[in-house]
């Protein structure tokens, strides 16, 4: 079974968050820096962090950059 290029930084940028490695409130790396680690473009890295947005995993903030977001729990 393959997984998409956009799955593979989901899936990264979340085993980080449930590791502690990204914590609530940390600033995600930049769309730049993930199309350059992951080598891919940069819509395959905004449609990463838009899904992760609608989940509310991550949140944006206009002019500053992404964040990881509070627990729900």
């Amino acid at each position: 079974m393959t997984t998409s290029k956009t799955q593979k930084i989901i899936d990264d940028l979340t085993r980080k968050i449930a590791t502690g490695e990204l914590k609530p409130g940390d600033q995600i790396p930049s769309a730049a820096d993930l199309r350059a680690e992951y080598g891919v473009s940069i819509t395959v890295v905004r449609g990463a962090i838009n899904w992760l947005k609608a989940t509310g995993v991550v949140k944006g903030v206009p002019g500053v950059g992404v964040f990881v977001a509070e627990s729900k729990e």
